[in-house]
Parts: structure tokens; C-alpha cells; sequence
């Protein structure tokens, strides 16, 4: 009787377990049949195609790329020859993405080959006919208007950053006020307020911030404001102006370095690091990381670059018959002399060549010959508004100050 009861409970877990296999096979047979998710973009559906999603790497051409596709040097030749009014094969680039669209058969055939340069725009090149046909395609673009105000709690960047909105924001207001406001002075607590739009690509994928609007900032206890404006609507060149219409870019940079700090001043007197002794500075030096771009503070021609054992390298920029500007201990020096430079182009990268304790540039300023301190000089403005302006411009920027007055309690 013992060896029954043991031959039926063994015959029982048998039993079970075929029957939890086919169960488990069963549910296995069930999620294989599962649709797959309809991933769809560029006007393909993606579950109708082997996908390929890569980077162009460098080196790489187009050529390259598509030959490793089992498709013949003749007829790459006929695929570049036949997309040539639509897209130039030589333009592409390290680092931009391409997507292949290859034939679910056997054959595993490229069908459709797709190159983005930027996140807007993508090149479609169809292979499935005989004739390959190339469209450009530019996704749709809205735009959502944003309104920020605050207090600073660190950089401007930092301080934006913090409150969710793009770095690209950061750099923009620094190239409207770069001729009014010294951000290396601007205080924690001081008071901002911008009216900007931010771009979306197919309304949900955000990409940055478009433009400003307006804006205000709080600078040594004054409210400095910013408004675009086009005076000449037929050129549709955008600048900006102080509530009064005052032009906000000045003749010269205040700094030929975003985002640093100043670590000397202009002095006739200074205790010099390298050579132990007292001695005029003349210059102001902002120091930065090694390789930071360095600018012309304003429009000019290269006077002189070179290297002295004192100044490193160096560059030497003319302004015009009153003003010249020098930039030293570069790292590396990006132009030549006799070429034409404008405000804000990058001319060399600040390194610690010469006599330097650190990377850093010594900035110097001439005015008439004579070495002056460009931080206390009064320096030239731009262009001003023209006076049959003047109306047209009160009335836009109205409602927009009302608006910045609102936020900041001005």
C-alpha cells in the first residue's frame, strides 16, 4: 500500500509540472503574438523595417556610410549624382544623426537613408525605386511665451539653470547687456525680470529659447531695462534699447571674457608675483580656465600678435585713430596681423604664458597713445535712435514694461 501512495504522488507531480510546462509555453505563445508599439518618425513607421539609428563618425562620408550596406561603388556614384540639387554629400558632419531604414527580408536591402544636421531639419533619401528621390524636410515649430522673475542666488547661469530654463537664455542676455552691465559685479539679491519665448518641435520636444522680449536687471541699485527694436523694418536687424531708447551696445565690451572674475587692477603701483617688486600694472587682469575664448572688446584691425618673454603671447587690436586695445598670455592666438575683427570674435584662448602665476589675460586699454584703466574710462556709445523712431517705439515697448514693472514691483 506504501508503494501505491508513492507511485500515485509521483505520478501526480508529473502530471503538474507538463501540465505548469504548457502553461508557461502557452503564456509565452500569448506574448509572442503581442502587436509591436508603433514607433513612427520622419513619416515611417519603424515596426515595417530593420532600423539602424547611428552618429557620423569622423572620417566618415556619406559614401562610406551607405557602402557598408552591400551597395556598389557605381551606384553610390548614381545615388550622389541624382540628390545633388537637394543635398550635398559633402556636407556632412561628425556627430549628426542618421537613421537606416532596411527591408524585413532576407535581403536586409537599405530602403530609406536619412541624415540630421540639427534637430529642426533631416534629409530623406529614398533608395526603394530605381530613381532615388531626396526631399528636405523642417519639423513644425511652436513657440511658448515665458515670463521669469526672481532674484539672483548665485551666476546668472546658476541662478537660470535653478529655475528650469535653458542655458542657451544665459548667453543671450549676456550678449544684449555685455555693453551696459559688468555681470562679473552683479550681487546676489539683485533683482531680475525677462519675457522670452521658448521653441518646441513638433509641440513637445522643447529646444531652447528663441528670443527675449524684455527684460530688466538690477545693477549697482539701478533698473536696467532691454527691449528689441527694428528701426529699419526693410532689413529686419534687431537691436536692443533702454526704456528711453537708448542704444544698449556700446562702442566697446566690458570684459573680454564671459563669466570670469578680476584679479588685478590697473594700478601704478603693484606688488608683482613673478618678479618680487613693485611696479606699474597697467592693464586689468580677468582670470578663467585655460583655453577660454578670448574677445575683441570692439570692431578693429590686428595691429600686432607675437610673443615677449614678459607678455606671452599676445594680440594687439586698433580701433580706430583714438582707441587700441592688447589682450596677453594667451594660450593660443587665433588671428593674424592685418586681419579685420569685430566686437565680440574670438582671438585667442587665455592661457599663462609670459609672466603669469595663472591662466589669465591681462587686458589693455590705449586711448591717444597714453595706457589708460578701461574700467573707470567713459567709453563711446552706439549709434542712437533715429528721432522719427523714437514714437514707434515708445508705443511697443509700453505694455512689455508695464508687464516687467508688474512682476518685479517696480
Amino acid at each position: 500500500m506504501k508503494y501505491v501512495l508513492t507511485f500515485i504522488i509521483a505520478l501526480t507531480l508529473v502530471v503538474s509540472c507538463k501540465k505548469s510546462d504548457k502553461e508557461t509555453e502557452k503564456k509565452k505563445l500569448v506574448k509572442k503574438e503581442i502587436p509591436q508599439k508603433d514607433n513612427s518618425d520622419f513619416g515611417f513607421n519603424f515596426a515595417d523595417f530593420n532600423v539602424i539609428q547611428d552618429t557620423v563618425r569622423k572620417g566618415d562620408t556619406f559614401g562610406t556610410i551607405i557602402s557598408k550596406q552591400n551597395i556598389g561603388e557605381r551606384k553610390i556614384y548614381e545615388i550622389v549624382n541624382s540628390i545633388k540639387d537637394t543635398f550635398d554629400v559633402r556636407v556632412i558632419r561628425p556627430n549628426k544623426a542618421y537613421t537606416m531604414l532596411r527591408s524585413k527580408d532576407k535581403t536586409n536591402k537599405l530602403q530609406v537613408f536619412v541624415y540630421q544636421p540639427n534637430d529642426l531639419t533631416y534629409y530623406i533619401f529614398d533608395l526603394r525605386d530605381s530613381a532615388v528621390v531626396a526631399h528636405k524636410k523642417v519639423r513644425p515649430v511652436t513657440f511658448k511665451r515665458r515670463l521669469i522673475t526672481g532674484v539672483l542666488k548665485g551666476s546668472l547661469s546658476e541662478t537660470l539653470s535653478n529655475a528650469g530654463v535653458a542655458a542657451n537664455l544665459a548667453s543671450q542676455i549676456t550678449k544684449i547687456y555685455s555693453w551696459s552691465i559688468d555681470f562679473f559685479k552683479l550681487k546676489k539679491g539683485d533683482r531680475f525680470g525677462i519675457a522670452f519665448n521658448e521653441r518646441y518641435i513638433n509641440d513637445t520636444i522643447y529646444n531652447g529659447v528663441s528670443d527675449v522680449e524684455a527684460a530688466f536687471f538690477e545693477y549697482r541699485g539701478k533698473i536696467m531695462y532691454a527691449f528689441p527694436f527694428v528701426q529699419n523694418e526693410a532689413s529686419g536687424k534687431v537691436d536692443y534699447y533702454d526704456e528711453e531708447g537708448k542704444t544698449m551696445k556700446n562702442f566697446f565690451l566690458k570684459s573680454p571674457i564671459k563669466f570670469s572674475r578680476i584679479t588685478s587692477r590697473f594700478t601704478m603701483n603693484r606688488y608683482h608675483p613673478v618678479q618680487h617688486k613693485w611696479k606699474a600694472h597697467k592693464g586689468t587682469d580677468y582670470a578663467a580656465p585655460t583655453g577660454t575664448p578670448i574677445m575683441t572688446t570692439a570692431t578693429g584691425v590686428v595691429e600686432r600678435t607675437g610673443y615677449t618673454a614678459g607678455n606671452g603671447n599676445y594680440v594687439k587690436v586698433k580701433h580706430n585713430g583714438t582707441y587700441s586695445t592688447q589682450y596677453l598670455h594667451m594660450s593660443k592666438i587665433l588671428v593674424r596681423r592685418g586681419q579685420h575683427v569685430n566686437q565680440g570674435d574670438v582671438i585667442g584662448r587665455v592661457g599663462s604664458t609670459g609672466l603669469a602665476t595663472g591662466p589669465h589675460v591681462c587686458y589693455r586699454f590705449w586711448k591717444n597713445g597714453v595706457q589708460v584703466d578701461a574700467l573707470r574710462l567713459k567709453l563711446p556709445t552706439g549709434t542712437p535712435m533715429e528721432s522719427r523712431n523714437k514714437a514707434r517705439f515708445l508705443k511697443t515697448i509700453e505694455p512689455l514694461k508695464r508687464e516687467l514693472d508688474s512682476i518685479g514691483n517696480l
